[in-house]
């Protein structure tokens, strides 16, 4: 179950990083060039907060059968001094939910505005700070803080 969960959530990293680079270009190129918000729009806001959802739930499920955080949490004292551990116990899991929740905040929000332009400024900007802090906590084969393949497989 940890190597399916494992992988489902290495695909679909990519699914939620490609759908909200789309709403956040249909939504920067909507409020800058004062176009009509249209179904199209709306369904790239609805798809990049679902599938980010998606997201979450393989997350959820992959932190409560991942040994590194079965380690985290039953050897706290000494995991939390050790980076990788740490990074995945703590860093990438809270920082990941937050920016679930501004997603979740920032979609709300536009499908509540009046004005096409509100709609198109509340996608952006919501949208664009929960893609800084998911690219600066996904593991990168590059990452600082600690490095995983672009691509898992079984």
């Amino acid at each position: 179950m940890y190597s399916t969960l494992l992988f489902l959530h290495s695909i679909v990293r990519w699914l939620v990083l490609a759908s909200l680079l789309l709403a956040i270009f249909r939504a920067y190129k909507g409020w800058f060039l004062k176009k009509r918000f249209s179904k199209f729009d709306n369904a790239a806001r609805h798809w990049a907060a679902t599938i980010a959802h998606t997201q979450l739930v393989i997350g959820l499920l992959l932190y409560f059968v991942s040994p590194i955080i079965e380690y985290f949490r039953h050897s706290y004292k000494e995991a939390v001094h050790l980076r990788e551990i740490r990074f995945f116990g703590m860093e990438h899991s809270l920082m990941m939910l937050t920016a679930i929740i501004i997603i979740t905040i920032g979609s709300a929000k536009a499908k509540r505005r009046q004005t096409d332009t509100q709609k198109f400024k509340t996608m952006a900007i919501w949208f664009s700070v929960a893609l800084l802090i998911i690219l600066i906590m996904i593991p990168w084969c590059f990452s600082p803080f600690v490095s995983r393949p672009y691509y898992r497989s079984f």
